[in-house]
């Protein structure tokens, strides 16, 4: 099979370029290695479904129905709407005349020629350029027991549990442990995080940081920091299902937890040792990740690489991003996006409520020589935020940081309900020179989370 585009991986960026080529009349093919990844890790097993396992949780927290109950009916309605937008996405692409999909594993022949193997066959495909969008799968750790642990899960495995968890052990507690954890407890399960690093949000403004720690052991999560984990043994009893004794070191302690699941949440590594890249002249690094250039181009010039496979910043939103670089490519147009443009990126933690932040911390920016103003508040403090006390979410703190000589925004943490939509906000102002006098002066709907800088900003010091 001959194309104008090959494109590997049904993720975001490569789903779009596929379909924008597409559309352009180009031969396009696409392959995915797995059925039930039509659209992409944030769409099967990521941003979608953990988000909708969060809304539950919390639907739960209202009602109070029985933890195992409402788990089930979680998971239902989850499974409910992945499959419908993996439905949506590959009906998408088949509509497209010139777009053709594939199931199946690709491997390179040569740079240009790509096998893709399934049991239906063996499919050769010829294709001027190529996009690999393989996105990235959940990292292990070399501790003794865990590999064959029957009950030690990745996040996109638990996410298709039925049975809810009594006892869920995290090994991680960065974003996808500390998710996790939140959405788990939620639920009625009795959830231990165990992190190696001395603290867990160490990035973030430490006063937040240290509210949402409190937060989540007021909802009953353990999470101990410094814990070393050193061996995990599978206890099997007739009758029972097997459970998992986690052993690790804390302050030279010997210390262990039971648990019936474990969620290994310790990284990701880039999708690329079956794609034999070796042979189509692209370089890796040594965690496997596709080095790429400031147009995602790879070290072959035909070839490019969009997303998490490229081992940069794990978010659908860069994904998509990526495309719009590459598709610049592929069009000819005078002046290319490029990676280096991007500015003010946000990221958001989705613990209930939310914990958003974007560009730099107080320390960050005293660090970086600015002489800086900060405004900073708890949410229950700020009177003006009718929105939280109508949905009954006053937890949470916002605070934003400003260069004092040019009034510009330098970053800001928004923990507080919807603040995964609010600190668009602050990204759209601090990319376009937007002031924090202008934002603070602005006309906000109401009653809206957003009128928060009406307030907030006032108490610029």
């Amino acid at each position: 099979m001959g194309a104008d585009l090959l494109v590997i991986g049904f993720g975001k960026g490569g789903k779009t370029l596929a379909a924008d080529v597409g559309r352009a009349g180009q031969r396009v093919i696409l392959v995915e290695q797995d059925a039930q990844m039509f659209g992409g890790t944030c769409i099967n097993t990521g941003c979608v479904p953990t988000k909708s396992m969060v809304h539950q949780g919390e639907k739960n927290v209202a009602t109070r129905l029985p933890g195992e109950l409402a788990y089930a009916a979680a998971i239902a309605a989850t499974e409910r709407l992945t499959a419908g937008l993996r439905s949506a996405n590959l009906a998408a692409l088949e509509g497209i005349p010139s777009v053709t999909v594939l199931i199946g594993t690709a491997a390179f022949l040569d740079p240009n020629t790509v096998q893709v193997r399934s049991d239906a066959g063996t499919v050769t495909v010829s294709a001027r350029q190529i996009v690999i969008g393989t996105g990235a799968r959940a990292g292990t750790a070399d501790i003794p027991g865990l590999a064959h642990c029957p009950v030690a899960v990745t996040n996109d495995r638990l996410l298709h549990q039925a049975a809810r968890p009594e006892r869920l052990v995290i090994l991680g507690g960065g974003f996808i442990g500390l998710e996790f954890a939140s959405m788990y407890a939620a639920f009625g399960c009795a959830v231990t995080v165990l992190e190696r690093h001395p603290a867990v949000l160490a990035g973030e403004e430490p006063e937040i940081a240290d509210m949402a720690r409190s937060l989540l052991a007021a909802r009953g999560v353990e999470i101990h920091t410094g814990a070393d984990v050193v061996d995990v043994q599978t206890i099997l009893r007739p009758g029972a299902a097997p459970v998992a004794r986690v052993q690790y070191l804390r302050d030279g302690r010997s210390v262990s937890v039971d648990a019936d699941t474990i969620l290994v949440a310790l990284g990701r590594t880039p999708n690329t040792a079956a794609l034999r890249l070796d042979r189509a002249g692209v370089e890796t690094t040594n965690t496997g990740a596709i080095v790429v250039d400031d147009h995602r181009r790879t070290s072959a010039p035909h070839i490019f690489a969009v997303g998490d496979v490229t081992g940069g910043p794990q978010f659908t939103y860069i994904s998509l991003d990526d495309y719009r670089i590459v598709a610049d490519q592929l069009s000819g147009i005078a002046e290319p996006r490029r990676a280096s443009q991007r500015t003010a990126v946000p990221v958001c933690l989705f613990l209930a409520p939310p914990l958003a932040r974007v560009g730099l911390t107080e320390s960050q920016a005293r660090s970086a020589g600015y002489d800086v103003l900060v405004a900073a508040s708890p949410v229950a403090n700020l009177a003006t935020v009718a929105r939280a006390r109508i949905v009954e979410q006053t937890d949470g703190m916002m605070k934003v940081v400003v260069d004092a000589a040019t009034d510009k925004i330098l970053g800001a943490t928004l923990w507080c309900h919807d603040a995964h939509e609010v600190i668009n906000i602050v990204t759209l102002a601090m990319r376009h020179g937007i002031t924090a006098r202008a934002l603070r002066d602005e006309i906000y709907t109401h009653p809206s989370m957003s009128e928060c800088f009406n307030q907030l900003l006032g108490l610029l010091a």
